[in-house]
């Protein structure tokens, strides 16, 4: 393929595409730069493998150090187990690219997408994803594209198309939109309360950018002299189709409007009618039939269309009838229930959040600022995080098994919104200064689980005694489209999500919305339909979070008796070397002394933390006193540690040291400096001056007996 440089400008930022440049063995690779950040895209298709009734499309984003120019940690100094930055960006890749793909298509595809530069101003992320279009046009891969992404800033009043990360972290709002010429396909956000309408307006902002991205793709294939690929679906023998259809369709309708039926009585149902009605009768047939001959050259074709059978009739339901499977209205919320306490105390506090079948229960654990995670060997400004959130899904929440397995790109992506969710209404550091753990663990699956965490969480939060600024609930969207007719769903279940189109989830407070991800089957969606589908969202939200309120109103005003209780305070941070002390003896002995743990950051904030409150006091004393600018004039008790001939040297503040002059020790004339002291006495002595070198000099002379007994008190008060 010829070289070719395309440079694209809107809203003040250029975009460079650069194709035939690199990798010219893949089928398809561009190098999408913006700034100083580029990132080579590729997309690389094969021949299908036998059996596959699904799309086994693997996209992979990778990020190298070198890109930033650094070398990585460890021992072995290079990039090992990808962050959770990176597995999000795959995530991120993934959702807008899918659903464009011929839904026949069973070839293996491929996506990479490879940081090389990046100048820590851009985020390479919406590259990746516009990039991935771009390298999937090139392979000549069927495609309803194109596709492209922007991120939407705000700033005060003023949207802003791929804004830096400066400018992010300044802003109310971090959204992605990602669009195709039929409409918009994915969202991803996180903000701060943002009113609904506000919301709608960035999202259409969002696609007028990517509108102009689509079109410089097309653009750009014609400059190459391609097309985009429209290939035909493979014709496939109605024969085994119209079997199951006829043996079928009338058990199935019935099932689906029995309202009666919970989850598993309806699976349990229709599984029934699958084995007695089509398994059992094929089975009767002549080897020789054509069904029978279908039906064993396709293993995974029977339950394909009995699934489709299933979907049509679910969605014909909807769509004319207004009813759900369940039997809610369109915009009705499953029966919610909430519990907080649900463990023994020693967990720091607990949520238990119920929305139909599905229920999810959060964990939080209160921590200290060294709990704090570093966010090591990674391309973002970001480097630590003291909000964390994690998400488990095990396989009995769903009535299966299989093998207990490291955390997936989906625990990963559903942990990570609720986060996005929950992030603008933690108590600022200075006033809160926890690092917080929140566990949300699926204890059962029927639809929505991220917002049922977001939920949990937030029940979680207040019954450990964070002092959120305002509770968070969620409600995940659906969405049918037949033709054009949309019936939009609110609360959708398991069956609504795996035979719809769209999944919808939204989480905010009263005041406004916090995150958003949507995820469509279909190739994209008129902005008219993204803002209904964002309206009809609030009134769910505010019915679950009333429920919510009715369980736990306001966060609670004491921590669990075993949470750890924390002090702050401020040293100069000249002295932090003398807190730490030489190979970190000073702060060691502090903590063994005290049982407290002591962490102290650049700025010289020093946090305090332990169990037990007393314990974190007298850590706190020791320090302030260590740290304690003195003044000529002040009295202290302290302690001898040293004798040499022209005087002694007292320890009256832990790290601090004087000497007192043997002229300094009586109103009379001291011939040896034993004879008054010995080493380990307790004396009170006054700072008599600090010279320009820093050296205390003491005195025992002209100590009013009231300073010796307030000194005598602080030291007691100290111990």
């Amino acid at each position: 393929m010829k070289e070719l440089d395309k440079s694209i400008s809107f809203d003040g930022r250029d975009i460079r595409l650069k194709v035939g440049l690199l990798a010219p063995q893949a089928g398809g690779s561009v190098l999408i730069q913006s700034g100083d950040t580029a990132v080579l895209v590729t997309a690389t298709r094969s021949t299908g493998r036998e059996g596959i009734d699904f799309l086994p499309l693997l996209v992979d984003y990778e990020e190298r150090l070198y890109a930033a120019g650094r070398i990585p940690g460890g021992f072995l100094r290079r990039e090992g187990r990808p962050p959770e930055k990176v597995t999000l960006t795959s995530r991120l890749i993934d959702r807008p690219l899918r659903p464009l793909f011929p839904s026949w298509l069973r070839d293996d595809i491929q996506i990479v997408a490879t940081t090389l530069s990046m100048d820590e101003q851009v985020p390479p992320d919406v590259l990746a994803v516009t990039g991935a279009s771009v390298a999937v046009l090139l392979a000549q891969i069927p495609f309803n594209g194109p596709m492209a992404a922007v991120r939407v800033g705000l700033l005060g009043d003023d949207f802003i198309i791929n804004p830096t990360y400066a400018e992010i972290e300044k802003g109310d709002l971090d959204l992605v939109v990602a669009g195709s010429p039929d409409g918009v396909v994915m969202v991803e956000a996180g903000a701060n309360q943002l009113p609904e309408q506000d919301i709608i307006e960035a999202i259409d902002f969002g696609y007028e950018a990517a509108c102009d991205l689509i079109k410089a793709q097309q653009e750009l294939l014609a400059e190459l002299g391609l097309e985009l690929v429209q290939a035909q679906a493979p014709i496939v023998d109605p024969t085994l189709e119209n079997f199951i259809r006829e043996r079928t369709s009338i058990d199935i309708k019935g099932i689906l409007s029995r309202f009666d039926l919970d989850k598993n009585a309806r699976d349990a149902a229709l599984d029934e009618v699958k084995a007695s009605k089509v398994v059992a009768a094929i089975e009767e047939l002549p080897e020789e039939d054509p069904v029978r001959v279908a039906a064993a050259a396709e293993p995974k074709a029977l339950s394909n269309v009995f699934k489709d059978v299933t979907k049509e009739f679910m969605r014909r339901q909807i769509v004319e009838d207004g009813v759900r499977v369940d039997g809610r209205k369109l915009d009705e919320v499953r029966p919610v229930s909430c519990r907080v306490g649900v463990l023994p105390s020693r967990v720091h506090g607990t949520g238990l959040f119920n929305r139909g079948l599905t229920q999810v229960m959060s964990v939080v654990t209160l921590g200290t600022p060294g709990d704090a995670q570093e966010l090591a060997d990674d391309l973002h400004p970001e480097d630590e995080k003291r909000y964390l959130h994690h998400y488990n899904f095990p396989p009995f929440s769903v009535g299966e098994t299989k093998p207990m397995r490291a955390p997936g790109r989906r625990e990963i992506g559903h942990g990570a919104l609720a986060e996005r969710a929950l992030v603008p209404v933690l108590p600022p550091q200075n006033e809160f200064p926890y690092v917080i753990r929140v566990v949300s663990e699926v204890l059962s699956s029927n639809g929505s689980t991220s917002m049922g965490s977001v939920c949990g969480s937030t029940l979680a939060l207040m019954d450990a005694g964070v002092p959120l600024i305002k509770p968070v609930s969620g409600a995940a969207m659906g969405l049918i489209k037949e033709g054009s007719e949309v019936r939009i769903l609110t609360d959708i279940q398991g069956i609504e999500d795996f035979l719809g189109d769209m999944d919808f989830k939204v989480a905010g407070t009263d005041s406004g919305i916090t995150a958003l991800q949507m995820d469509m089957k279909i190739s994209g969606l008129p902005m008219e339909v993204v803002a209904q589908a964002i309206e009809q969202a609030k009134p769910a939200r505010m019915h679950i979070l009333e429920k919510m309120l009715s369980t736990i109103d306001k966060p609670r005003t004491e921590l669990s008796a075993y949470a750890p209780r924390l002090l702050t305070i401020k040293i100069d941070p000249d002295f932090i070397g003398m807190v730490i002390g030489p190979g970190g003896k000073t702060i060691k002995g502090i903590t063994e002394e005290t049982g407290a743990r002591i962490d102290i950051e650049d700025d010289g904030t020093v946090t305090i933390s332990a169990v037990d409150g007393e314990k974190a006091k007298r850590a706190r004393t020791i320090i302030q006193n260590m740290t304690r600018k003195l003044s000529a004039g002040d009295v202290y008790v302290g302690r001898v540690t040293r004798i040499i001939p022209i005087g002694a040297f007292v320890e009256f503040l832990p790290g601090k040291e004087g000497m007192i002059h043997i002229s300094q020790l009586a109103d009379y004339r001291v011939g040896k400096v034993e004879d008054e002291l010995t080493v380990g006495d307790e004396v009170i002595i006054k700072v008599r001056e600090i010279d320009q070198k820093g050296r205390i000099n003491l005195t025992r002379l002209n100590i009013h007996p009231d300073e010796a007994a307030a000194a005598k008190a602080a030291a007691g008060a100290n111990k």
